[in-house]
C-alpha cells in the first residue's frame, strides 16, 4: 500500500481510501485527491479496505465495483451497517478501459464528489501533523464487536474478532485466502473454520505441509503420478490436490515451497488443472485453496525466493493472526478451555488456576503462542496430580517474574 502524498504520514491521519485492483485507476484517483490536498491511501481489495476502516483511519471510501476478493455491494452493506460514519462512493474502473476517460470522469456526478472531498469534513495535508490522540475517528460500534467466534477457536480480543469477521465474510466464497502469523497462532484452525463454514464442508479438507515434503517428491505428492513415471511407481496415484476435489486444500508453510514448484502451483491456481507425472493429460480439479505461512512472503519476493505472480495469486484475501503476546485478553479463556479439556480427557474433577498461576500465565511472553500455551497447561495438569488447582511451580519457568524482567530490559 502506498500513500497519495510524498511525505510519510501516520495511518491515523488518512481519511480517504481508494480500493481497486486496477493500479493505474488508483493512481489517477490519487492524483485527483492530491490536487485537492486530500489525504489518501490505496489498497487492492475489499479486505484491506475493511481492515483500515476497522482501525478507524478512514472517513471516505472510493470503492471500485470490481474487487478481487469481495462482492462490492455486500461490502458496502457491511460498512453502512457497522461504520455509518464512513461515506462510500462507488466507481467503475472497467469504464476507464472502455472509454479511456480520467478517473474523475468515471464517477457519477464526479464534480459533486470531489467538492465533497474538498469542502466538507475531509482534512487537508497539514503543515504540522496534529496530535493523533485529538478528536479520534469513531472506532468499532457495539454491533461490529458482536461477532461469533470461529468453530474450534476461543478468545475475543479485538484482533481475534477481526479474524472472525474476515473469515466469516470470505468463507462462503471460492476466494483464495492467505493466512499469515507466527508459528502456533492457530492458522490451521482458521483454515478448518473456513472449510467448515463454506458450501464445501461435506467434502475433503486436505492439509499439505510444504515444509515437510522433500523437494524431489513434491511434484508427485501435489499432482500425483502415473504408473511407470519413475522407479518405484508401480501404480498410478492421485495427488493431494486432486484428493481435495470439491473440497479445500490447505497449503501450509507455503513460503517453504521450492522455486521449482512455484511455477507449477501457479499454473494450477490459474487454470484449475493438474497434470500427473508421466502423463500428458490435464485433469480438471475444483478445489478451493487456502495458504498459510509464518514467513514474510513480500520480503521473500524482494529477495527472489518467492515468485511475485504466485504471491499475488495467493494473497487475494489476506488474514493476519496476531501472536498471543499481542492479545493477552485471550490467555485466560484459552487456558481454562485447555484445562477443562484435559480434565475431561482424564475423567477427573475439574481443576482451576490459583491467582498466582493465572498471573504467571499472563506475564509469560509465549514465544510459541497458543500451541505452547496448550503444552504448558497439559504439563501443569499432569504435575498437579490430585491437587484441585494449578500453581506457578507446575509451569516450566516456575515463579519467575517476567513482567519485572521485561521492565528491566526496557530500562536497560
Amino acid at each position: 500500500m502506498t500513500t497519495g502524498v510524498p511525505n510519510a504520514v501516520p495511518k491515523t491521519h488518512f481519511s480517504t481510501i481508494i480500493a481497486s485492483p486496477d493500479a493505474p485507476f488508483r493512481q489517477r484517483l490519487l492524483q485527483q485527491l492530491a490536487a485537492r490536498n486530500c489525504l489518501a491511501e490505496e489498497v487492492c481489495g475489499g479486505a484491506e479496505a475493511l481492515a483500515l476502516i476497522e482501525e478507524g483511519v478512514c472517513r471516505t471510501l472510493l470503492l471500485d465495483q470490481t474487487l478481487p476478493d469481495l462482492d462490492a455491494q455486500e461490502l458496502v452493506a457491511i460498512i453502512h451497517a457497522r461504520y455509518p460514519q464512513v461515506e462510500v462512493h462507488m466507481l467503475d474502473s472497467r469504464q476507464r478501459e472502455e472509454t479511456g476517460g480520467t478517473a474523475a470522469d468515471l464517477c457519477p456526478d464526479s464534480g459533486e464528489l470531489f467538492r465533497l472531498l474538498q469542502n466538507s469534513r475531509e482534512p487537508r495535508i497539514p503543515t504540522e501533523l496534529a496530535d493523533p490522540l485529538e478528536r479520534p475517528v469513531p472506532r468499532l460500534s457495539a454491533r461490529a464487536d458482536d461477532v461469533e467466534s470461529l468453530p474450534g477457536m476461543t478468545g475475543h480480543s479485538p484482533s481475534l474478532r477481526r479474524v472472525y469477521r474476515l473469515a466469516r465474510l470470505v468463507a462462503p466464497r471460492q476466494t483464495t485466502v492467505l493466512l499469515t502469523g507466527e508459528t502456533g497462532t492457530g492458522k490451521e484452525l482458521v483454515a478448518r473454520a473456513l472449510h467448515t463454514l463454506s458450501p464445501r464442508r461435506e467434502r475433503p479438507f486436505v492439509v499439505i505441509n510444504c515444509a515437510a515434503i522433500p523437494e524431489p517428491l513434491m511434484e508427485a505428492e501435489l499432482f500425483g503420478y502415473n504408473r511407470g513415471a519413475f522407479t518405484g511407481a508401480f501404480q498410478s496415484r492421485m495427488g493431494r490436490i486432486q484428493l481435495a476435489q470439491n473440497g479445500t486444500v490447505l497449503l501450509d508453510e507455503v513460503g517453504d515451497l521450492p522455486l521449482s514448484m512455484q511455477a507449477k502451483l501457479l499454473r494450477f491456481l490459474q487454470e484449475g488443472e493438474v497434470q500427473r507425472l508421466g502423463s500428458s493429460d490435464s485433469v480438471r480439479v475444483d478445489t478451493r485453496v487456502v495458504a498459510a505461512t509464518n514467513a514474510n512472503l513480500a520480503r521473500l519476493v524482494k529477495e527472489g525466493r518467492f515468485r511475485d505472480d504466485l504471491y499475488y495469486r495467493l494473497a487475494v484475501f489476506p488474514i493476519e493472526i496476531d501472536p498471543l503476546r499481542f492479545r493477552p485478553q485471550d490467555i485466560p479463556p484459552l487456558s481454562q478451555r485447555f484445562l477443562d479439556h484435559f480434565s475431561q480427557e482424564a475423567h477427573t474433577p475439574a481443576k482451576r488456576f490459583s491467582p498466582l498461576a493465572a498471573r504467571a500465565l499472563d506475564q509469560y511472553p509465549w514465544p510459541g503462542n497458543v500451541r505452547e500455551l496448550r503444552q504448558v497447561i497439559e504439563r501443569a495438569f499432569i504435575l498437579a496430580e490430585e491437587q484441585p488447582e494449578l500453581r506457578p511451580e507446575h509451569f516450566p519457568w516456575g515463579t519467575r517474574d517476567f513482567a519485572n524482567e521485561r521492565n528491566l530490559r526496557t530500562v536497560a
